[in-house]
């Protein structure tokens, strides 16, 4: 009975174990089935990258880059072609990510503005910004440092009306210069919308608008001519997509001893006239330009706020940034109006009813100008200079439109693809003022809602949007109320 008894309980413990066994496998099998499928909920909900052309390893697509130019052109091709509003390229390890959707240029510099508030190392941009001394180029301290020196000073109200009578003066000029050049027949309008834009933004900054003494009212000499031709190259290198920049030394450093030749003799001789009332402590002069600004600004301890550097980078960069959109979009306006009389005689019975024919436009009458400044709109809107804005990069990981944007991505807004996304309005090729007058009493350039680009948005938006109008809209009105006058006089 004895043998018996522990037969029967060590069958029982087999048992026993047997069914712990098959518990502690079922268990781990439930356990790893649950890991399974939360893994792969959680892979299902971390977001992708936004879409784009399949890419090689190491290089991205860095060799579709080569073979595509003008890089621009290809992007575009792409956001068609992939049927989306957003991008990614891969270029060596940074992600380049274009966005061509009103919605998500909101959300970048909107909802992810702190984000996006760095910038890309480049070639050109070290270049033209002295070491990235300037705005644009700068970031952390030294961006905040010369953002809020631009702002409270340069581009203050009061700077702003103080310098009103050199922009008169220099729109009295243009009227004058087309008048002397209309009996050949024909106004360049590249050459004189360029060039005003580099007399008027001379005289702010230098407060002249020549560089050599002697020059007088006369058109354009060798030295202004090369200035302008020197900005709008440097222009056409900033605002290329970074990758197409095939280390163009030689060309950036004769841009380079361009503007040293042209502009250094000025900043130096204007700091040896503000070093010695520094030094001595005697009386200072008023300051009668942007130039004696940044010269005359002083730091808490009574030393120059900026260096020699400093002034270089930021009066180089105020003018790059005063002759591109204003020349363009009246150049595009006035092309756009050849095609449709309609649209040139609505302009031209507003400045009559505005302005009348017995004067000349004044910035007091920009405001009254509504349909005036809805051309211009229009022109930003079809027809930008540039088909990117400066990108931004993020500064840690982002969703844009539920896709992940990586840490060190660089964010480029379509100028292009969103003035004429076929989304967002009817029509988007033609050239129609008419839209930007709906449901507003006071039409404005800028645009906060970023369905095209003007003046950008956000931290690293142009602070420059009153003086931009201004410069814009008298060179615009001028233009179209002298041309009007020619055909009468000339003819």
């Amino acid at each position: 009975m004895f043998p018996s008894s522990v037969n029967m309980r060590e069958q029982n413990n087999i048992i026993i174990i047997s069914i712990a066994m098959t518990i502690l496998l079922l268990v781990v099998f439930f356990c790893r089935m649950l890991g399974n499928m939360a893994g792969k909920n959680k892979r299902k909900k971390q977001p992708k990258l936004p879409p784009g052309p399949a890419t090689m390893p190491v290089l991205g697509n860095i060799h579709q880059i080569l073979m595509n130019k003008p890089v621009f052109r290809w992007i575009h091709r792409l956001l068609d072609e992939m049927d989306t509003e957003i991008l990614c390229l891969r270029l060596g390890s940074v992600h380049v990510i274009a966005i061509a959707s009103p919605e998500m240029a909101r959300e970048a510099l909107r909802r992810n503005d702190a984000v996006l508030t760095s910038r890309p190392v480049s070639f050109a941009w070290r270049a033209f910004s002295f070491g990235y001394k300037n705005t644009v180029g700068s970031t952390g301290d030294q961006w905040k440092k010369m953002r809020r020196m631009l702002a409270s000073e340069i581009l203050s109200s009061a700077m702003e009306r103080r310098m009103l009578g050199q922009r008169v003066e220099e729109a009295d000029h243009l009227v004058n210069y087309i008048y002397r050049n209309c009996n050949n027949g024909t106004v360049d309008i590249r050459h004189v919308t360029r060039h005003f834009c580099g007399n008027i933004i001379r005289k702010l900054v230098f407060g002249r608008r020549h560089f050599a003494f002697g020059a007088g009212n006369i058109g354009p000499g060798r030295d202004e001519e090369a200035h302008i031709d020197a900005l709008f190259t440097a222009l056409d290198y900033l605002g290329a997509f970074s990758i197409s920049d095939y280390f163009p030394s030689l060309v950036l450093n004769g841009l380079m001893s361009t503007f040293r030749r042209l502009h250094d003799p000025i900043i130096m001789e204007r700091m040896e006239e503000w070093r010695a009332p520094r030094r001595n402590g005697d009386e200072r002069r008023e300051v009668a330009d942007f130039l004696d600004v940044l010269i005359s600004l002083d730091d808490a301890q009574g030393k120059p706020l900026l260096s020699l550097d400093e002034v270089k980078a930021e009066t180089l960069e105020i003018i790059l940034n005063s002759v591109d959109n204003p020349s363009n979009a009246v150049e595009w306006a006035l092309a756009e109006m050849v095609n449709n009389p309609k649209v040139m005689k609505k302009a031209v019975d507003e400045l009559d009813m505005v302005v009348g024919k017995e004067r000349l436009v004044e910035e007091s009458d920009i405001h009254s100008l509504t349909y005036l400044k809805a051309c211009i709109r229009e022109a930003f809107r079809i027809h930008p200079y540039h088909p990117f804005n400066p990108s931004h990069v993020a500064i840690a990981n982002i969703t844009i439109a539920g896709f992940m944007i990586p840490k060190g991505s660089h964010i480029i807004l379509s100028r292009i693809g969103l003035g004429r996304n076929p989304r967002a309005r009817d029509n988007p090729l033609e050239f129609r003022p008419e839209r930007h007058l709906k449901n507003t009493d006071n039409v404005v350039l800028a645009e906060p809602e970023l369905r095209f680009l003007s003046f950008s948005a956000g931290r690293r938006g142009c602070p420059a949007v009153s003086l931009g109008t201004s410069i814009t809209m008298m060179l615009w009105a001028e233009k179209l109320n002298t041309d009007v006058i020619k055909k009468h006089i000339c003819n």
